[in-house]
């Protein structure tokens, strides 16, 4: 009986931790550019409890590119308990690419649990299908 209750206290307990996860907004500029590997940085913003925290990106995929490209996304931070759960590193892979101007999204997850929807417009010639990764510093 004992393990039963433990149990149960352990499931209440993550799920009123996942109760306090709440969501923020987040705008993002990130230029990158390269052959066979990408390089690329930016700036953002996380608005979060009404408070805006600026942070940095920098970037690097290695696989099939060649250009240069602009990306302005906006979207949101999901399952942030504090603004700095944002920042760490997120994993990315995929293709796409951008002649003058363009459109696309992304989803991306950190290790601590907060999960990036964004998308927006890439202007600039690039195209690319590669593997690499995503930091965020807060600053």
């Amino acid at each position: 009986m004992a393990q039963v209750a433990f149990v149960a206290l352990l499931l209440l307990m993550g799920f009123t931790r996942a109760c306090f996860a709440e969501t923020g907004t987040v705008s993002v500029v990130f230029t990158k550019g390269g052959f066979i590997v990408d390089v690329g940085g930016g700036q953002g913003v996380l608005t979060f409890r009404g408070k805006k925290y600026p942070f940095t990106v920098s970037g690097m995929s290695l696989g099939l590119q060649i250009g240069a490209s602009t990306s302005k996304f906006v979207g949101r931070a999901l399952n942030l308990r504090r603004a700095g759960d944002l920042a760490g590193s997120y994993a990315v892979a995929g293709a796409g690419g951008a002649i003058a101007a363009g459109a696309g999204g992304v989803q991306l997850q950190n290790a601590n649990g907060v999960i990036l929807q964004l998308s927006g417009a890439r202007v600039g010639a690039e195209v690319s299908a590669a593997v690499g990764g995503v930091t965020i510093t807060m600053r």
